[in-house]
């Protein structure tokens, strides 16, 4: 063939076999890198959590109604009415509380003193700061009808601290011209603290309470506000005369209620601030069949003064330790094994003689490694993943022999400071719904600050509360570092010399080259046994 010019064309056959193995390497790579990062996010990772110490109460969380001495104070006269004293502060008997205008003509005073600026003192400022702080610490946001009374109740103190400022002035007034000698000045005539508002609650006692005064939607809250129109009999403020107070809580469970009783004295954390304080237990069931505890304290009460309904925690118990999360805590099978069969290698490491046959029929032993877990006064506690049930152990300087078949179960988590899952046993003191607490420093336990697996059915998911039958599974799973990929056993031994197992399989005398390292083992095991 030849083009127009007359030059020959030579075509070649295309060379199929012309492969880039470089890409076809680069694709293989990233097959195998897809498929081990799908594989590992499908994985069940573990996640550490580090052992802290704290404490855990044995509690329940109330809504409690407060019960106080409280005497309604009600007008004689009709007017405008004004207050001097803080609520919630105390006041003494003669000391100024509020004055009734009959004719009016405070308020147009104070109307007219309205341009000038009231200097509030540090003191002022600093109770309303407090008052501020109380309800912003409290204010729950289920409960936003709160607001509107913490806001009437502002205004009100706001308004008490400027008509303080100017009391010294319609005074002066009165001694010159007589100009407002219409006022009417009220002083306190008991001792204890005022309070700006009635609720219907105030002659409320245990024998008396029902079921439906726990309903916070149904209650009616009165606030009394400063400069209304006031008449006689109308309720101006309120005191409480009497340090000595009480909540009532409703309990219903015979159980909770017969506890409490035993007590006699509680320890009630109040919701709102973190206070604790002892209280006195006395219960009352009434006609229809609800029980109410209350508590009485004999502090605190001008803390609360203000408060007919107080979240309140009931402490009962109250321990202290590790505190671990319930998911970490898991149930594993042990082997035990009489102390008396323990031994020592020439290398300090602990463990058993075991009988075996090699291919000759030969009866010897072999010394197997073992980790103790737990021990009592006459057992160890071994893992059954070293041995096996049906297993014979030999008793040094003895014919005695000894079949492992007896187990027994232990609570404990696992520990991963070395980089792989390891059994600790725990002993619980205290346990609720999401944590528990265990004593620290046991021989074969945790230490503060120790890591462990969150989830514990990452490793044990199969294996909880029955003895474990495959050796080798079972030791794969106790081998998973703490990124969640698997380490071989070998790795796991190399890791940790001091909880390493020999592993031992009933097909290994099937094995030349395992008859020759038995057979080695076997001479050093005979040597250190006799």
């Amino acid at each position: 063939m030849s083009d127009r010019s007359g030059n020959k064309l030579t075509r070649y056959p295309k060379n199929l076999n012309n492969i880039n193995i470089g890409m076809v390497f680069f694709a293989v790579m990233a097959i195998y890198i897809l498929i081990s990062v799908v594989t590992y996010l499908k994985k069940d990772h573990m996640i550490g959590y580090q052992v802290i110490e704290g404490s855990l109460s044995s509690n329940n969380i109330y809504t409690a109604v407060a019960l106080r001495t409280e005497k309604i104070i009600t007008s004689e006269n009709a007017g405008y009415i004004n207050y001097f004293a803080t609520e919630g502060g105390r006041v003494a008997v003669g000391n100024l509380v509020y004055t009734v205008d009959e004719s009016g003509q405070l308020l147009e005073y104070l109307k007219s003193q309205g341009s000038e600026e009231v200097a509030l003192s540090d003191e002022d400022l600093s109770e309303l700061r407090t008052q501020i702080v109380n309800f912003d610490s409290s204010f729950d946001a289920n409960s936003f009808y709160t607001v509107y009374d913490f806001k009437i109740s502002l205004d009100g103190t706001v308004q008490k601290l400027s008509n303080s400022s100017i009391l010294q002035n319609i005074q002066s007034l009165n001694e010159n011209s007589g100009t407002l000698s219409s006022i009417i000045y009220k002083n306190a005539q008991d001792t204890g603290i005022v309070v700006y508002s009635t609720d219907g609650y105030e002659d409320l006692t245990l024998q008396t309470i029902t079921a439906a005064h726990f309903d916070e939607s149904a209650y009616e809250k009165n606030q009394l506000i400063n400069n209304t129109l006031v008449k006689p009999g109308d309720p101006v403020y309120k005191i409480c005369t009497n340090e000595e107070w009480s909540i009532v809580i409703q309990e219903n469970d015979p159980e909770r209620v017969k506890e409490l009783e035993e007590l006699e004295y509680v320890k009630v954390r109040f919701i709102k601030n973190q206070d604790e304080s002892w209280g006195k237990v006395s219960t009352y069931t009434n006609a229809d069949g609800d029980t109410f505890v209350m508590l009485t304290f004999t502090n605190s009460m001008i803390t609360f003064c203000r408060d007919r309904f107080l979240s309140v925690e009931i402490i009962t118990e109250d321990e202290t330790g590790l505190k671990i999360p319930n998911s970490a805590i898991v149930n594993k099978s042990f082997y035990l094994i009489p102390k008396d069969y323990m031994i020592k290698n020439n290398d300090n490491s602990t463990g058993v003689l075991r009988d075996k046959y090699d291919e000759q029929g030969n009866e010897t032993t072999e010394f197997i490694e073992l980790s103790i877990y737990n021990e009592t006064e006459t057992e160890y506690y071994i893992d059954t993943d070293t041995i096996r049930t049906g297993d014979i152990l030999i008793k040094p300087d003895s014919n005695d022999r000894y079949t492992v078949s007896k187990t027994d179960t232990l609570i404990g988590v696992y520990n991963i400071n070395k980089g792989y899952a390891d059994f600790r046993q725990v002993k619980i003191l205290y346990q609720n719904d999401e944590y528990a607490i265990v004593r620290s420093n046991t021989m074969y336990g945790l230490n503060v600050y120790d890591y462990i697996i969150l989830d514990s059915s990452v490793i044990d998911a199969d294996a909880s509360n029955k003895p474990v039958t495959n050796s080798d599974d079972s030791s794969k799973e106790s081998s998973i570092d703490s990124s969640g990929s698997e380490s071989s056993e070998e790795e796991a031994k190399t890791a940790n010399s001091d909880a390493s197992v020999e592993e031992t399989s009933e097909d290994m005398p099937e094995e030349e080259n395992g008859d020759e390292l038995n057979e080695d083992s076997n001479e050093g095991s005979e040597l250190s046994s006799s």
